[in-house]
C-alpha cells in the first residue's frame, strides 16, 4: 500500500490505533484514541476514519468489541511508513555490551552468538534467536591435524574470516606425529585458498592422486578421500540456530492460553522450519522485519520475526527475535540493530 492511498488523518489514526494496541493488547475505541493521543477531532470523526481504515484492510475488530485492532497489513504500513527508527542511548548500548561480554569475554564466536540470543530475549521480552555465520563462502587459510587419542584426531581450520573451526576425524589407529604432519602438509597444499563450499564439493577429487611416504599417512589420507563430504558437511549446512529462553513469552497475553503456549513450544522444536525461514536473511544485509502471513508458513502466521545481520570477516550471521505481531517495533528494532553491531565489533577485538 502506497503512502498516497491514506489521507493524513487516516495515517494519524492508524498510528494511534497501532501504538495503543501494542501498549495495551486491547482493541482501541474512538473515544480512547482521542483522549490518549490528544487528537484535535471528535470521537465521531475518529470512528468514521476507523471504519474507512477497516474497509481498506488495515483495521479489524473482535465481534464482542467496538474497538479496532491492527491487521498484519497495518503493522507493515506502520513499520514502513510511520515508525520512528531510533538509536539506543549510550547507556543502553553499554548495558547490551556488558551482557554480551558477561563476567569474562567470550573466547569463541559460538559462545558470543549464543549469548546474543539470550540477551535479546531478556531485553525485548520476545524469544531471542541467533544464527551462526554461514561459512560455506569462507576461504580456508590453513589447517592443522592434532592427535587427541588412539582413534581420533582434531582437524583445526583457520578461515579468512578470522573464524577457527574444529572437526573430529576418526582414525584407524594411533598415528606417528610425522604421518599427521605429512597429511596436513598435503591438505594445506591442495585445499588452502578455496572456500569451504568448494572443498566440500571437490575434496575427494583433489586428493585421489596423492603419494605419501608411509602406510600410516596413506591410510589417513584415504579417510579424507572416502569421507571428505561428510567431514565438511557442517560447512554447507545452515542450521547453527540458537534460541533464548521461552520463559520471557509466558507473560504476554497472546500466550496466556495453554494451547497457544504449546504451539509456540512446538515451533521452537521445529528447528528445520526456523532454520529454513531464517536461512536467507544473512544474505540480505541490514534489518529485516517479516510479519504474519509474510513468512509463508502457517506456524508463523501470527508472529513477527525481526533480525539484523552481523559480520565476521567476509561472512555474516543473524541475530533477532520472534514474537507476536503485537510487538513494540521501535524498541525491538533498536535493540536488535545494536546487538548485531556489537557482535560484529566484538568479533574483531
Amino acid at each position: 500500500m502506497s503512502p498516497e492511498s491514506l489521507t493524513e488523518r487516516e495515517r494519524t489514526v492508524l498510528q494511534a490505533v497501532v501504538e495503543s494496541y501494542i501498549h495495551s493488547a486491547e482493541p482501541a475505541g474512538s473515544r480512547k484514541i482521542v483522549q490518549q493521543f490528544d487528537l484535535d477531532v471528535s470521537p465521531a470523526t475518529v470512528r468514521n476514519t476507523m471504519s474507512d481504515l477497516e474497509a481498506k484492510g488495515l483495521l479489524t475488530h473482535p465481534h464482542t468489541s467496538a474497538g479496532r485492532m491492527p491487521t498484519d497489513l497495518a503493522y507493515r504500513y506502520y513499520v514502513d511508513r510511520l515508525m520512528d527508527w531510533r538509536d539506543l542511548t549510550a547507556r543502553q548500548e553499554e548495558e547490551i555490551h556488558r551482557e554480551l561480554v558477561g563476567s569474562e569475554p567470550a573466547s569463541e564466536l559460538e559462545v558470543l552468538v549464543r549469548r546474543a540470543a539470550k540477551v535479546l530475549g531478556l531485553l525485548t521480552g520476545e524469544l531471542g534467536l541467533s544464527v551462526g555465520p554461514i561459512l560455506a563462502a569462507a576461504v580456508l587459510l590453513h589447517l592443522d591435524l592434532v592427535p587427541i587419542d588412539s582413534d581420533k584426531a582434531l582437524l583445526v581450520l583457520t578461515l579468512e574470516s578470522g573464524v577457527v573451526r574444529t572437526v573430529y576425524v576418526d582414525i584407524p589407529t594411533a598415528l606417528p606425529a610425522a604421518s599427521l604432519r605429512s597429511v596436513a602438509t598435503v591438505l594445506n597444499e591442495r585445499l588452502a585458498g578455496s572456500t569451504l563450499r568448494e572443498i566440500h564439493r571437490t575434496l575427494s577429487e583433489r586428493l585421489r592422486d596423492v603419494q605419501l611416504p608411509d602406510g600410516s599417512a596413506t591410510e589417513l589420507m584415504n579417510i579424507f578421500v572416502q569421507s571428505g563430504p561428510d567431514i565438511f558437511e557442517w560447512a554447507v549446512k545452515d542450521d547453527d540456530l540458537h534460541l533464548g529462553s521461552m520463559a520471557v513469552l509466558v507473560g504476554q497475553p497472546e500466550f496466556s492460553s495453554g494451547e497457544r503456549l504449546r504451539q509456540i513450544v512446538e515451533l521452537t522444536e521445529r528447528r528445520d522450519l526456523l532454520a529454513s525461514v531464517l536461512g536467507g536473511r544473512s544474505l540480505a544485509r541490514g534489518t529485516q522485519i517479516t510479519i504474519g502471513e509474510e513468512h509463508g508458513e502457517p506456524e508463523l502466521a501470527d508472529l513477527t520475526i525481526i533480525t539484523a545481520t552481523y559480520e565476521v570477516g567476509h561472512v555474516e550471521g543473524v541475530v533477532g527475535v520472534i514474537g507476536p505481531t503485537r510487538m513494540p517495533y521501535e524498541k525491538v528494532v533498536a535493540l536488535v540493530d545494536c546487538t548485531s553491531s556489537l557482535v560484529s565489533r566484538l568479533t574483531r577485538t
